[in-house]
């Protein structure tokens, strides 16, 4: 049967915080789409998941290479099309003034470009696509410049919006065949920064999970005192806001479990947060897990709850729904999309201590029969909103739009 025959661009790849990419590339795998991983870092990262560990042998690798390989590769590329490749290095350079990054390293994006460029050319891969519009879209599209097909981009939030100027967001939009927004409000913070005529190119795509959450056996919200936490430990996620809240909880003698799952920069401070307000033994921080133990985190808990600054649309909070998980989170971002008030959860003002607390005190206080309303709506949303292979076919079909069968 014949395939679309497409190449991703990703920064590093597999990642703990990025399984979401794996389930999509899949699921386009099984709707008929060929994809080439092409990654910039990331085989040698220490990876919970077994899933993950097979997508390390199935990724290209740009730095694993090494410089003569770069180097050999914009030198081909450039024996080849000398106008084209120095196109391609004045639009590097202009990317980079008064960019994120110095000058140099958007040169440095042109030899990776250049490596990804030779390999597709090698597998006769008709369209680039990259997760995140920030340096993985400009080597994509660097590389397309370069390969003379298209490119695409997906932008999950905070990353584009935070940075839009500096990352020079509207001239990936405005180069890109189409751009996909996680969320409504992610496709409305584009269309901010490009003109009317180019908002067409912006198209919603969910992150999608799989059948081992929606298929999961159906079990009722255990009757704990039990809140979970997933994601990298990193000040927008707002765990510290978190802490004040359990503090306050355990000094009106409702104290509960707060089991913290995942790690990053932030780990030390808030265990020092922690033992500062005497709630120690009320905390554990697990480290990275695998989806599995995510997954099993989730199912023992009684909601969970994410306190953060700045959000896309998290994947964990669609994780928590279809296994019948109730969500605590913040006012922000696509996340009243999914958790509705009152609906499927709690929803309160980020940063706002005094709020999350009630709201995680309004959780424990539920009748079971409450949690099992909450449950049940939470199931329905998630199924009809990111079911991946559903999200898949969407995707798929624009891909079909842009790169010729093979």
């Amino acid at each position: 049967m014949p395939q679309t025959h497409v190449g991703y661009v990703l920064s590093e790849y597999p990642k703990v915080s990025h399984s979401f990419i794996r389930r999509e590339i899949n699921a386009l795998e099984s709707a008929g789409v060929h994809v080439e991983r092409f990654a910039i870092r990331g085989w040698n990262e220490e990876l919970p998941d077994p899933a993950d560990q097979v997508e390390v042998s199935r990724t290209s690798y740009v730095l694993a290479s090494g410089f003569l390989s770069l180097l050999g590769a914009l030198l081909g590329a450039l024996s080849r099309s000398p106008l084209r490749a120095w196109r391609t290095f004045w639009l590097a350079t202009q990317m980079g003034w008064r960019g994120d990054r110095p000058i140099f390293v958007h040169w440095i994006y042109v030899l990776e470009a250049a490596l990804i460029s030779k390999w597709v050319q090698e597998r006769s891969v008709s369209h680039l696509h990259a997760h995140f519009g920030s340096n993985p879209a400009e080597v994509a599209m660097l590389a397309a410049e370069l390969s003379g097909i298209t490119y695409s981009f997906t932008a999950h939030g905070t990353v584009e919006t935070d940075g839009a100027i500096t990352i020079k967001l509207p001239e990936k939009i405005r180069r890109a065949a189409f751009v996909v927004a996680v969320s409504e409000y992610g496709r409305a913070q584009m269309m901010r920064w490009i003109p009317f005529d180019h908002w067409k190119k912006i198209h919603v795509v969910h992150c999608g999970i799989g059948a081992d959450f929606l298929e999961h056996e159906h079990t009722n919200v255990p009757d704990v005192n039990q809140f979970v936490s997933v994601g990298r430990l990193s000040g927008e996620k707002g765990h510290l806001i978190l802490i004040e809240a359990l503090a306050r909880l355990v000094a009106k003698d409702q104290a509960c479990r707060l089991v913290i799952a995942g790690d990053g920069p932030l780990r030390a401070a808030i265990v020092k947060r922690c033992r500062e307000l005497d709630v120690e033994r009320y905390v554990t921080i697990t480290g990275w897990l695998s989806g599995e133990e995510i997954r099993s985190w989730l199912i023992r808990s009684r909601a969970l709850i994410l306190p953060s600054f700045a959000e896309g649309l998290p994947v964990v909070i669609m994780e928590s729904l279809a296994l019948g998980r109730p969500v605590v989170a913040t006012w922000v971002a696509g996340v009243p999309e999914l958790v509705r008030d009152g609906q499927t959860g709690w929803l309160v003002p980020a940063g706002d201590v005094e709020s999350l607390a009630n709201a995680m005190s309004a959780c424990l206080n539920s009748t079971p029969e409450q949690l099992a309303t909450m449950s049940g709506a939470g199931k329905i949303a998630v199924r009809k909103a990111h079911d991946a292979n559903k999200e898949a076919q969407k995707l798929a079909a624009l891909f079909r739009l842009q790169a010729p069968l093979c």
